[in-house]
């Protein structure tokens, strides 16, 4: 049930819930390899966690070049001699109103949320199952389950993390699969929201956000579990709601 000396590969990395699960897992000991495209970040936090006793390595990662997301894959493998659990964590969240015709935007949330994912599976998969087992923790969102006024296509790509994820774990019976849904967490993902009215009305579900912490914690329960329990869903949400 330990997470210690787990290799560990975790995209998205550099900041929230990425960050925050680095930190956990660093103290619990597992091996990481950790992936985004802010490097001098990355080289910040991995030189932070291995002062501390960790063993963490990094590398540039865009989850939208497959090939990148295979060679970090790879990287992960060739550092420490196998892949135990990917953590597919990069995501992007410019909410809008559809009648605001942020198109770019929608195309930018369907590469990284969804094709990200997908990147990762086609990666880490032939490895997962060359070694006979493997887990991947997806993480999806509140948004992955309802829909509010300017999120629309957001929640389409957090439901696409659900069903995608259902896959794998429903055609390997050697491959461990968790969607992890928070709720509203402090992270950098709102600064990316260019419309007004969405960005004001993020400003209002701020006030009750979880710290990056609880979604680690979660991330690191399923992880620690027996080799032969799969946590399939965990939603982490604040007590408070607002709606």
């Amino acid at each position: 049930m330990a997470i210690e000396n787990k290799v560990i590969a975790i995209t998205g990395a550099s900041s929230g819930i990425g960050e925050g699960t680095a930190r956990l897992l660093a103290a619990r000991d597992a091996k990481l390899m950790l992936g985004a495209r802010r490097t001098d970040r990355l080289a910040a936090l991995a030189d932070e966690l291995n002062a501390a006793g960790g063993t963490v390595a990094f590398r540039a990662l865009d989850v939208t070049d497959r090939a990148d997301v295979e060679a970090f894959i790879a990287a992960t493998q060739a550092e420490f001699g196998r892949i135990d659990v990917l953590v597919s964590n990069a995501g992007l969240m410019p909410l809008s109103r559809f009648d605001s015709l942020k198109v770019e935007e929608w195309d930018r949330m369907i590469d990284v949320n969804i094709r990200g994912v997908l990147h990762g599976i086609a990666a880490a998969l032939p490895r997962f199952k060359a070694q006979g087992s493997g887990h991947f923790v997806n993480i999806s969102s509140i948004g992955g389950y309802r829909v509010w006024p300017t999120c629309g296509v957001y929640s389409a790509t957090k439901y696409a993390v659900r069903a995608i994820s259902d896959g794998p774990r429903m055609e390997h019976d050697d491959i461990r699969v968790t969607i992890v849904s928070p709720g509203v967490v402090e992270s950098e993902l709102a600064s990316t929201i260019t419309e007004a009215g969405a960005a004001a009305a993020m400003e209002d579900f701020r006030a009750i956000a979880l710290t990056p912490d609880a979604i680690a914690r979660a991330i690191a329960y399923a992880v620690e579990q027996p080799d032969d329990v799969d946590v399939n869903e965990l939603i982490v949400r604040p007590v408070r709601t607002m709606d």
